[in-house]
């Protein structure tokens, strides 16, 4: 099949008694998440976790249903957010930190009713210039990743163009991404060292590894890349680093007959092991990366690669996938809404059929009563992934408001474009490089 680049206008994809079943559950998560108190592990300003992303949330809710009051509880929840963040000492993550919250300002700002109240002051203008600071650290000793370092801050700063200050914190992103590639027989890699892991894994990589996860790793950085190349900001830098970042990854796969086509990881003393099926690692989130790569970079033949993954995604058998909860981040949710995506973008009935079996396997995980609107998240204790429980999480990542933002994005024809967060919206066609 070849990937469509023409605009499709967003549609929904559950009818007849899936929407119903969609529907009452995503009533129940309203439900909980406008009450309170909400779990602890949600307390906070964050994305992942806290406030932000629970105002995402109702943001949505009320450009599929105005008028209802969603968008109070959305700008009450963003600017409880705010008030947190000024309040404490914040690092500067995407997803845990100011940088996420500045970002969901954006992007709640982005309404025309919002941009029309608006007076000049741009409330970012301030972040931006705390993190241009933090970008010129170098060499860069910090993180890379999309959830905490380099491309966290990258996809920051791409929601504010064209401003000037926006621009140089890509053109920053780029130089440091640059500095820290590893070169490879293959072509580049970004490499996490020991120190980086959290501690319960460093066991298992005593040398660090060449982490292939969208949220952790090189498939993050080329999704990312990507979008900088469209950007027409940094372009032929990004591009050099794209052109060898992608056929490494390529070099990565799996022999034929594995139960996922990449590891979740490469690298010296590193255990090769087939990866879950879902967008933080595995072949759902690289086939994004794949995809846009394709497109930014014009070469066909990544785009190519980007729909076999998703065709293989859609007919894998789901006891193959190690889906174990509903969550957006690793859950039965997530992976639905990427395959709706994936229907969205390439117009394929066989990926629309997965998205929706996907659902269907989501809902099942609804019951009334338990958790935060009747879904529980079955993850790790403090990062360790050998210590899985179940547990109630209101959040965007792996609790009940990503859930509930798939299932909306599944019942309504309001595009998703907070999935931008996630590296898996499409791109404009690139710029010339």
């Amino acid at each position: 099949m070849t990937p469509s680049t023409a605009a499709r206008a967003w549609s929904p994809i559950l009818e007849g008694e899936a929407a119903a079943q969609a529907t009452a559950a995503l009533a129940g998560i309203t439900e909980a998440l406008a009450g309170s108190p909400l779990p602890a592990k949600n307390v906070g300003p964050g994305i992942a976790v806290g406030g932000a992303g629970i105002a995402l949330f109702f943001e949505y809710l009320d450009r599929a249903h105005p008028g209802v009051g969603y968008g109070e509880i959305a700008q009450a929840r963003l600017e409880a957010a705010i008030d947190e963040l000024t309040a404490s000492t914040q690092i500067p993550s995407l997803f845990s930190g100011f940088a996420g919250v500045s970002w969901a300002v954006e992007h709640l700002q982005g309404r025309p009713e919002a941009e029309a109240e608006a007076d000049e002051e741009d409330p970012n203008a301030d972040i931006d210039a705390a993190l241009l600071e933090h970008l010129r650290l170098s060499p860069w000793p910090f993180e890379y990743d999309l959830i905490g370092g380099l491309v966290g801050y990258g996809v920051y700063a791409l929601d504010r163009l064209p401003r000037p200050s926006a621009a140089a914190c890509l053109e920053a992103v780029v130089a440091r991404l640059a500095e820290i590639a590893r070169p490879r027989p293959e072509g580049l890699a970004w490499h996490t060292p020991f120190a980086l892991l959290p501690e319960p894994n460093r066991p298992y990589y005593p040398k660090g590894l060449d982490n292939l996860g969208v949220a952790h790793g090189t498939p993050g950085v080329i999704a990312l890349l990507a979008r900088i190349c469209a950007s027409g900001v940094a372009a032929e830098p990004a591009h050099e680093l794209l052109a060898r970042a992608v056929p490494w990854l390529l070099a990565q796969k799996l022999p034929a007959g594995e139960t996922s086509v990449f590891p979740y990881g490469v690298g010296e003393e590193v255990l090769i092991r087939p990866a879950r099926t879902a967008w933080c690692y595995g072949d759902a989130g690289i086939a994004f990366a794949l995809l846009a790569a394709g497109r930014a970079a014009s070469e066909p033949a990544w785009e190519r690669e980007g729909v076999a993954l998703a065709q293989a995604i859609a007919r894998r058998p789901a006891e193959s996938c190690g889906v174990n909860d509903a969550g957006l981040c690793h859950g039965a949710a997530g992976l639905a809404h990427l395959l709706n995506r994936l229907y969205q973008l390439l117009g394929d009935p066989e990926l629309r059929s997965a998205a929706q079996a996907w659902f269907e396997r989501a809902l099942a995980y609804y019951e009334p009563g338990r958790g935060v609107g009747g879904f529980l998240s079955f993850s790790p204790v403090d990062d360790d992934f050998d210590n899985l429980v179940w547990n109630a999480d209101a959040g965007f990542l792996g609790g009940s408001a990503g859930i509930g933002l798939s299932l909306l994005a599944a019942l309504s024809d309001v595009e998703p474009a907070w999935d931008r967060l996630l590296l898996i919206s499409p791109i404009p066609e690139a710029s010339a490089l």
